[in-house]
């Protein structure tokens, strides 16, 4: 998962200035445990971008899967790009 995070904020296009950054809300919604031996897939979806108070709201979901497809558990997490003011 932290590597889809990744790429979607060094994504050029998207322009997410790391300096700026700060963690926001996370959370997580288990369909069932990780256990040794899975093999997992991690699908990364921007939900929202809004801005309040001159600072930038990113708001991602992960659907993390097996290989065959069975659904793991899915994240959502908010970062917050600070302004430069």
């Amino acid at each position: 998962s932290e590597r889809a995070s990744q790429r979607v904020f060094t994504d050029p296009e998207l322009g997410v200035d790391f300096s700026r950054v700060v963690p926001g809300d996370q959370r997580f919604a288990y369909v069932r445990p990780v256990v040794a031996g899975d093999e997992l897939v991690c699908h990364l979806t921007i939900e929202e971008i809004t801005q309040r108070g001159g600072h930038d709201f990113l708001t991602t979901r992960t659907e993390v899967v097996t290989t065959a497809g069975e659904p793991v558990v899915t994240m959502w997490s908010k970062i917050v790009v600070r302004g430069e003011g």
